[in-house]
């Protein structure tokens, strides 16, 4: 093998995998949506109808076929002039199957992680090597047969890069857990140290539902009085925790950190993390029932919390977690009369014997709930009725959490990070309110289990009577759809649709003036294949 071929298949190899790294960017943001699992990666990749696979098969397909007819178109130059330029539709390829993937557009970027970072450099390395390994395959292979048309060809099975793109990756991943386990481990304990040693009272805050809202409305509240630190967003694991503390510090008089939980032994670990005094336990629904199991696990799991703290302060639905160390939705204090509006929500604050008249700018019977949950724990906290009236006046809605928003004359209601029934029951009737035509957009509710079904079914039935019924999805609205139908819902008013960009075409020819929409449960990429 000559000199000039070895260079040509080093190259060329690299420059191949490098064009198709970039036909995988998309999934890459999915593989980080999914927490870096494999697993779940693999079973969300290799099921019954995702397009992703499909779109690399075509990608495949199309590399194949236009390398071949540029390796025969050019052939009167000779065999190795011929190879050269049959790598150039790998960038025309790529550059408009990247083209089309911008403009489609992905819903939840991929972050610029130091992580994600890192694993694009390992994942696009392993792809040229893979290249780079193949070229020589065949190139020897081309050579041992002594075939001129075969030696013709030997850049064409280069096209079979896109069907490695899953292995790839996740071998990336794997590959890259020896530098990210320890990493972690050392953040994670950096934070823990830190907030051992930090005077700040520690707050946790856990449940099915509404816990970034309470934290939220928690965080606005105590401002008025103390300097708080809290986690943001909804970064409510081991590593969020850590990133908070090492970015955000913990000097401050207290600290809310959000506690999220899928599996049995996640609040524990959290808790020895945080090491909270007091807690809070919104409530439990059927929320992550896939990955606990049942809800008699979620509600031991979140109970972990409610045991660990002095004090905690309990919702409605887990009033049975008091352990004589509660305050409890509807004994302790509570959200009374409860109005509900577009504009806003008005409600009488009850803390024990206060009584304290409330209106805000945040929609919903449970944003009225959410608040009454902080204020409790800004009470326990050692606030006055009169600071937390004070600092209630300070609340804002939460971003994508039933949040309003006008355009053109229709109101928007955003609830695209709701994903749990009771989140979709009150936001169906805030809809309700609206005095134009209302349109709900929907996937349905995911990481039920075995409740899947059931409760999207439900839902299905809560938006009969809508004007207008748009499921986003495949195969997840199927029990949606039933349970619409089911409970009497006109079918003409009923529309599937792949994605939400099919959604958004839809709604810019009917909506006019007046009308309100509810984006309900806005699924990242990975649930809408």
């Amino acid at each position: 093998m000559s000199i000039s071929t070895v260079l040509a298949n080093v190259f060329g190899g690299m420059f191949a995998g490098y064009a198709v790294g970039l036909c995988s960017l998309r999934l890459i943001a999915i593989f980080q949506q999914q927490g870096y699992a494999g697993s779940v990666f693999f079973r969300w990749y290799y099921r019954r109808q995702n397009t992703e696979r499909k779109k690399a098969s075509l990608l495949a397909l199309s590399l194949a076929l236009l390398t071949a007819l540029f390796c025969v178109c050019f052939s009167f130059l000779g065999e190795k002039w011929a190879n050269l330029i049959s790598i150039l539709p790998f960038a025309g390829v790529c550059i408009l199957y990247c083209t089309a993937e911008h403009r489609r557009g992905i819903k939840v970027p991929l972050r610029a992680t130091r992580r994600a970072t890192r694993l694009v450099g390992c994942h696009f390395a392993l792809l040229m090597v893979l290249a780079v390994g193949l070229a020589f395959g065949f190139t020897a292979l081309s050579m041992w047969a002594d075939v001129r048309w075969v030696y013709l060809l030997r850049y064409v099975p280069l096209a079979v890069l896109p069907f490695f793109f899953p292995l790839v990756l996740v071998l990336a991943n794997l590959i890259m857990q020896v530098y990210e386990v320890p990493r972690v481990r050392g953040l994670i304990r950096h934070a823990e140290e830190a907030l051992a040693a930090s005077p700040a009272v520690k707050v946790g805050i856990t449940g099915s539902f509404g816990k970034t809202s309470v934290k939220h409305f928690a965080a606005a509240i105590l401002a008025h009085k103390y300097q708080v630190v809290a986690t943001p967003a909804s970064y409510n694991t081991p590593l969020g925790i850590a990133r908070t503390v090492n970015e955000l510090g913990t000097e401050g008089d207290i600290f809310l950190a959000e506690m999220g939980a899928r599996h049995t032994g996640d609040i524990a670990e959290l808790c020895a993390i945080v090491r909270p005094a007091v807690g809070v336990v919104t409530g439990v629904c059927a929320q992550h029932v896939k990955t606990f199991g049942s809800l008699e696990a979620i509600r031991a799991e979140k109970g972990v919390l409610a045991s660990y703290v002095k004090t905690c302060i309990l919702g409605r639905s887990v009033a049975d977690m008091d352990g004589g160390n509660a305050l409890v939705m509807g004994r302790d204090f509570d959200a009374e009369d409860v109005q509900l509006s577009l504009e806003g929500t008005r409600f009488t604050l009850r803390l024990r014997e206060e009584r304290i008249p409330v209106e805000v700018p945040v929609l919903g019977r449970h944003a009225a709930e959410d608040i009454a949950l902080a204020a409790a724990l800004c009470s326990a906290l050692g606030m006055t009725a009169e600071e937390i009236a004070a600092g209630i006046r300070a609340i804002k809605p939460v971003a994508h959490r039933l949040e309003r928003k006008d355009a053109g004359g229709v109101v928007i209601l955003d609830d695209g990070y709701n994903c749990n029934e009771e989140g979709a029951k009150n936001a169906v009737e805030v809809l309700r309110l609206s005095a134009g035509k209302k349109f709900a957009v929907t996937p349905g509710i995911v990481e039920l289990g075995q409740l899947e079904e059931e409760v999207n079914a439900a839902l299905g039935a809560s938006l009969v009577g809508l004007d207008r019924v748009i499921l986003v999805g495949e195969t997840l609205v199927l029990s949606v759809r039933s349970g619409y139908l089911a409970a009497g819902g006109a079918e003409e008013k009923l529309t599937v649709v792949p994605s939400l960009s099919r959604a958004q075409a839809l709604l810019a020819e009917e909506l006019s003036a007046g009308d309100c929409v509810l984006f309900l449960n806005d699924l990242p990429d990975m649930y809408e294949k």
